[in-house]
């Protein structure tokens, strides 16, 4: 079995956003970081050399033997996009991406362009909703 190379990691997030070239990804990154830190009332972690992630579950994967721990929620500021991280998909939040603005998705990321693309009110909304539903199914306080 392989090891997993994206785990949390003592490297600074503010560190890893200033370092970004790019001055509208790297602006909208340091909104999002408050953003969340706002909405989770957790602080940042980097997760891997790209991921900033608020707070950690243990998951066992039901396909094979993997298990690992892995953020609740976070973001990453890819070149291509934000690559916003709600792990547990998008199923129960039909009413909210309705209404969220410009942006794709995946299992369990938001891909936005900007965040001028979206309302940012709507993310929160999404944001917290899901970090709740991922305490519960995990057992998390």
């Amino acid at each position: 079995m392989s090891t997993i190379k994206t785990i949390v990691n003592e490297s600074n997030p503010l560190d890893f956003i200033n370092s970004i070239e790019n001055e509208q990804r790297r602006n909208d990154a340091l909104h999002l970081l408050e953003i969340f830190k706002e909405v989770t009332g957790l602080e940042p972690k980097m997760w891997g050399t790209s991921i900033i992630g608020f707070g950690s579950y243990h998951y066992k994967s039901e396909r094979s033997r993997q298990e690992g721990d892995w953020p609740l929620t976070g973001f990453s500021p890819r070149k291509q996009n934000l690559s916003i991280y709600i792990m547990t998909g998008f199923d129960d939040f039909k009413d909210i991406l309705s209404k969220i603005g410009k942006f794709k998705n995946s299992v369990s990321c938001l891909y936005v362009n900007k965040l001028s693309d979206i309302d940012i009110e709507q993310l929160k909304k999404l944001i917290k909703q899901s970090v709740v539903a991922m305490k519960k199914r995990y057992g998390l306080a």
